[in-house]
């Protein structure tokens, strides 16, 4: 009995591999690229032949960034991931969500016609932000991490959408492409194409392109985005005269020098060397840079782990390369109330992105925020505009001291209450106010005219609120499925555990037959 157990064991031993291992070999789930129905993105009043795919790792970050990635004239959305491999594994690594845009029928993106260079105008731009806001809701995405990429036409259309959307996006990369409005001189529906820019026949001042921006978005008085540009000195297809026509666009529109803070040459990224340019805002931090590549073409592939760094995601939970610094897009201070009895005004409280507290009177937008003229400064912060803080009921005061300067946070907000005057006493008590809820930037009420007291004070300051020709192969083709991911999935619990309950029982039986 003995001589077969050796053979009953290697018999069974190799049972339990074929099936721990068949176990091992099966993935759990696999994130591909996927197409999203036009009914499910929410596509409205945009063109019919816009169509999203989406790409979700299997292991996304709690609060995932997102990156819109746009493919050059005559690709496609598949086409585009195969060309960012090193995108794709930093999403699986690093837990955030792509993007890719697709537009068949149509020879490249339509950045050249008034509905695209519109916000909410309903062309190929407003299709993209729709996606995003999609994209942010149903994934809870961080919509303070919002990325756009792309080549060729691509990088037209990420120009674009940070003219036109600037509160969507905090930041681009564009390879090869045209400064956002320039598409628009002698551009062509039919095939989607512009030559006069194309051939660098479009020029115009610094003040006239930053102009034309803002024009893409009237009133917005929020952040605006910052981007990289690069190029090739030798492009046959866009002009390089474009690069210079960019640079004159992005720094009046970010309120930078037309001359560089910092440069550099001969630096040899993965692909190509380039010469740089880098500009920095008033706080320290670069918010535009231009890459020239001597001599390259305009088919170059992407600079991947650059274009990762510029956004800040070549590393898991890190944060974005350019935080919010005191007075940018901050809202000035409202004025104090006038009257010998009247409460002092309050002051409207800064927003990063340029929100706007809004009290009595609004106070006009601007970095570093404006004083009040009888309030305190606008404080500096993160998220839109707050809510203002309801004034207490002030009793019976004389003039009231200056309300507080409200505190940081996000959300939006409502104005000021004013508080009621009180009754005649002989020494007015203090007017209370109540904290701003989700608010950035609580309000001070003062109390109102009152009768024969002493000073009654302004409310107190709002609490903190919660926060046309196809380009060559780099962007061309598809990859054959390099963008199916798979990880190896888990031996199943419950089969280890059958084999090896069944291992015992034939080795308890040997046993007893051999003694």
């Amino acid at each position: 009995m003995t001589r077969h157990q050796p053979r009953t064991i290697a018999t069974i031993t190799a049972v339990a591999s074929i099936a721990l291992g068949v176990s091992l070999a099966a993935p759990a789930r696999a994130a591909s690229l996927t197409e999203v129905a036009r009914a499910t993105w929410g596509a409205t009043g945009v063109p019919s032949y816009v169509q999203m795919y989406i790409y979700v790792p299997d292991n996304l970050a709690t609060k995932p960034p997102i990156m819109v990635s746009a493919h050059s004239c005559g690709s496609t959305a598949t086409g585009q991931m195969g060309n960012i491999p090193k995108i794709k594994a930093a999403a699986d690594a690093n837990g955030f969500i792509l993007i890719l845009p697709d537009n068949p029928g149509q020879n490249c993106w339509d950045v050249g016609s008034t509905q695209s260079l519109k916000h909410d105008g309903g062309g190929d731009t407003q299709a993209i932000a729709q996606m995003v806001k999609y994209t942010l809701s149903k994934y809870n995405g961080d919509a303070a991490r919002v990325y756009v990429m792309g080549g060729s036409s691509g990088a037209m259309l990420t120009q674009a959408m940070l003219a036109v959307y600037p509160d969507v996006f905090r930041a681009g990369s564009a390879r090869a492409g045209v400064a956002a409005g320039c598409w628009a001189d002698g551009y062509a529906s039919s095939n989607q194409w512009s030559n006069n820019c194309a051939g660098g026949n479009t020029t115009k001042t610094a003040q006239q392109w930053g102009d034309l921006v803002r024009n893409m978005y009237p009133g917005y008085t929020g952040h605006r985005p910052r981007l990289q540009i690069m190029q090739g000195t030798a492009d046959t297809t866009i002009s390089y005269k474009n690069t210079a026509e960019s640079v004159k666009e992005w720094t009046n529109v970010l309120g930078l020098s037309t001359t560089p803070t910092s440069t550099d040459s001969g630096f040899k990224a993965a692909n190509a060397t380039y010469n740089r340019e880098f500009w920095k805002n008033g706080c320290g931090y670069t918010v535009f840079e231009a890459w020239s590549s001597p001599n390259g073409t305009h088919s170059m592939p992407y600079e991947e782990t650059d274009v990762l760094k510029f956004f800040g995601l070549d590393t898991a939970a890190g944060a974005d390369p350019e935080p919010s610094c005191a007075g940018d897009g901050g809202v000035g201070g409202t004025s104090g109330a006038a009257g010998a009895s009247g409460a002092g005004g309050t002051t409207g409280g800064g927003a990063r992105d340029g929100g706007v507290d809004s009290g009595t009177v609004t106070g006009t937008a601007g970095r570093g925020g404006a004083q009040g003229s009888a309030g305190a400064s606008g404080s500096s912060g993160s998220g839109a505009a707050g809510s203002g803080g309801v004034a207490g009921t002030g009793i019976a005061g004389s003039v009231g001291s200056a309300g507080a300067t409200g505190g940081s946070g996000a959300g939006g907000g409502s104005s000021a209450t004013a508080g009621t005057g009180g009754s005649a006493v002989t020494t007015g008590a203090a007017g209370s106010g109540s904290v701003s809820s989700g608010g950035r930037g609580g309000q001070s009420g003062g109390g109102t005219t009152g009768i024969a007291g002493a000073t009654g004070p302004g409310g107190s300051s709002g609490g903190v609120g919660s926060s046309p020709p196809r380009d060559g192969p780099s962007d061309g083709g598809g990859c054959g499925g390099c963008f199916v991911g798979g990880d190896a999935g888990h031996p199943t619990p419950t089969l280890a555990v059958i084999v090896v309950a069944g291992l015992g029982l034939v080795l308890r039986r040997q046993r007893r037959r051999r003694f």
